[in-house]
């Protein structure tokens, strides 16, 4: 092989290879894979999250949190943080949920009430059906 050709092969696969690790994130970004997905329902018992309690369970692969809020009823929020994605924790004694990582606090309906998160946390749809709660 002449070295003229060895060379013009060498650079048709490094431009190849260039342009495809260019083009795949820009396809992945402008259709994600995910956009299609069905949600899938799934079933909690009330009486497994009494009043003022909550339970952590993973909803569509999300992590989420299903809180009996008194005199409120049931909110599925998930536990991803908005800021940089830190799972965030239930405060009983305050009533709210708190991100360890950067201090964000967000109240019982998600919505952000201080710290750097820039918007309320995901809600899931649910519904109370007797004595079950089904989510999604």
């Amino acid at each position: 092989m002449k070295r003229r050709t060895f060379l013009s092969v060498l650079m048709a696969v490094l431009g190849s290879t260039a342009l495809v690790s260019f083009a795949y994130p820009l396809i992945r970004f402008l259709a994600p894979s995910g956009a299609g997905e069905k949600t899938q329902k799934m079933t909690i018992r009330k009486d497994e999250i009494p009043p003022g309690d909550a339970k952590d369970i993973i909803v569509n692969n999300t992590p989420a949190i299903v809180i009996n809020r008194p005199g409120k009823g049931f909110i599925v929020l998930s536990r991803v943080c908005t800021h940089l994605g830190c799972l965030v924790e239930y405060n009983r004694t305050k009533s709210d949920l708190i991100c360890p990582c950067h201090a964000g606090i967000y109240d019982l309906e998600g919505n952000v009430v201080s710290g750097p998160p820039p918007k309320p946390l995901q809600r899931f749809s649910v519904q109370v059906e007797g004595e079950n709660i089904v989510i999604g």
